[in-house]
């Protein structure tokens, strides 16, 4: 099968990393991981990707200080999109996440119907099937 285009997760819970490959993989996208800003910054200069799923908290570098610099080394070349992937439900959440440079905002659990909806408004998408996959647990909670 070909891949509908490439994703890069950012995401330092290695369980979150598995169910997000899963979900791209069962979307039709390839997919590499990163495990905190600092690994994401460096994915990203080795290979364009069509999408980035970022989440906000990691350490060394966390998605918001990550997206910053993202934003500043694009400058004059190709935007990706960022999508953040995180907990954090409240507006505050979601207007930080945008402050920061990303372009969109799911929260934890990610639900694969919500996601395509979502890359294929970023990317050039496709279809899926509808059904509940294993969720993305939010930082610090166990898994649904």
């Amino acid at each position: 099968m070909v891949a509908r285009g490439s994703l890069l997760v950012v995401e330092d819970n290695v369980i979150n990393q598995e169910v997000a490959k899963g979900i791209a993989a069962k979307l039709g996208y390839s997919c590499d991981v990163a495990g905190d800003g600092i690994e994401a910054l460096e994915a990203l200069e080795r290979r364009g990707y069509d999408a980035v799923l970022m989440d906000c908290h990691m350490p060394n570098m966390d998605g918001y200080q990550a997206t910053e610099e993202v934003r500043r080394r694009e400058a004059g070349r190709r935007h990706v999109p960022i999508i953040a992937m995180t907990a954090g439900a409240l507006r505050e959440d979601r207007a930080r996440c945008i402050e920061a440079g990303m372009d969109d905002y799911l929260t934890k659990p990610v639900r694969l119907r919500q996601l395509e909806a979502m890359l294929n408004g970023w990317t050039a998408g496709g279809d899926a099937a509808d059904e509940p996959l294993p969720a993305l647990q939010a930082e610090g909670r166990p898994m649904r």
